[in-house]
């Protein structure tokens, strides 16, 4: 705690107790905020509350805001929108935000996506970043306003150049993409790069990507590995799955088997295909992990279950061939192989063929028909 900030607290109780609106707005924020006063959500609420009667703009917001999130108060929306709304009309930009907010989403009020976009556009007309960001997404998504790409890309501008992050990031998907703007791999990056070091994950991801693919920057797997560890710490199952790629096949960064495992398991766990299948692989082969088909079997099969081909060509193979405890079982190897060489895998065409040459006509006809049944369940939902 600041050494000042009890003292500062003991006047502004002072002058508080004697009706100073301001004041009372202040001795408010400390109690909400523990300094030079205790943390304590009721008290800041009764502080604010005293401002706000008194007509506080910004003592009346942050009113709104305790009822809105229950913090202090019981938490009611409509209560919250009452307290906003006397701030909007005071012309306060955060209050007229938060309106906003609450009427796009139906909080308090009917929802309603114009009166949401007329808050926001006064509040973003006063410079707040997060309601230019929020009418840069109503014109996106064309709610209470014509879609309008190039309206969109100017808003977020407007508040990417304020160096709000959610921003940053959007109006560089916008650059990657050519939506409302000439596409601009290197402008993609550079406001991927603001966004990623404010610690956005996505951000950080797309930018490893970039790297790695040298699309807008030159190629540098160096600098993609140190995009993709700070996505992969917030827990992105694509920045795990190829970070983990990254490890097995020592691309910018010493080759590490056991480090490439434990990024594959990580993604593996969230439902990522490419990774389970990665991770099956060397449970296969034994790199990093002990070799143990039950656990290849395993991952495998997640993985081909949504429609990820390599997986699917590994499990028709296990099939084939009755790795394991696994009984061989030429009917469903081909129906796997059948499937996975479909969608363009020619190793699990040329297997397919092999599995076949040794199949009666009875049971290529009940293989072929299994494969139709794992295109439906496994495949053609995830194309």
């Amino acid at each position: 705690m600041p050494p000042n900030a009890a003292e500062a607290a003991k006047w502004y109780r002072m002058a508080a107790d004697q009706g100073d609106a301001d004041a009372q707005f202040n001795l408010g924020a400390m109690y909400a905020e523990g300094r030079g006063a205790p943390q304590i959500a009721a008290q800041a609420v009764n502080w604010y509350r005293m401002a706000a009667q008194q007509g506080h703009a910004a003592a009346q917001n942050e009113l709104g805001v305790m009822y809105r999130d229950g913090h202090g108060a019981p938490q009611d929306d409509a209560e919250a929108v009452k307290w906003f709304r006397m701030a909007a009309e005071q012309a306060l930009a955060a209050g007229q935000f938060n309106l906003g907010i609450l009427y796009a989403e139906g909080r308090g009020v009917p929802q309603d996506d114009a009166q949401a976009v007329k808050w926001y556009r006064m509040a973003a007309g006063q410079g707040d970043a997060g309601a230019q960001f929020n009418l840069g997404v109503m014109y996106a998504e064309g709610r209470g306003v014509p879609q309008d790409a190039a309206q969109a890309v100017n808003w977020y501008h407007k508040s990417a150049d304020q160096g709000y992050a959610a921003a940053q990031y959007i109006l560089a998907r916008m650059y990657a993409e050519g939506w409302g703007v000439q596409q601009d791999a290197a402008e993609a990056v550079k406001w991927l790069r603001r966004a990623a070091e404010q610690g956005v994950a996505e951000a950080q991801n797309r930018l490893g990507r970039m790297y790695v693919n040298g699309d807008g920057v030159p190629q540098d797997a160096a600098e993609a590995v140190k995009w993709l560890r700070g996505a992969a710490e917030q827990g992105v199952a694509d920045a795990q799955n190829r970070l983990g790629r990254m490890y097995a096949n020592g691309d910018g960064i010493p080759q590490d088997f056991a480090e490439a495992a434990k990024w594959l398991r990580m993604a593996a766990e969230q439902g990522h295909a490419t990774a389970q299948a990665s991770l099956a692989v060397m449970y296969v082969t034994g790199a990093g992990v002990p070799q143990d088909t039950a656990q290849a079997l395993k991952w495998f099969r997640m993985a081909a279950e949504q429609g990820q081909v390599n997986a699917q060509l590994g499990l028709g193979a296990m099939h084939a061939e009755g790795w394991g405890t696994l009984p061989k079982d030429a009917v469903k190897a081909y129906a796997w192989l059948n499937i996975a060489a479909a969608q363009g895998s020619e190793p699990a065409r040329e297997m397919r063929d092999e599995v076949a040459a040794a199949l009666s006509r009875e049971e290529i006809s009940r293989a072929q028909q299994l494969a139709r049944e794992y295109w439906t369940a496994y495949v053609e939902p995830f194309r």
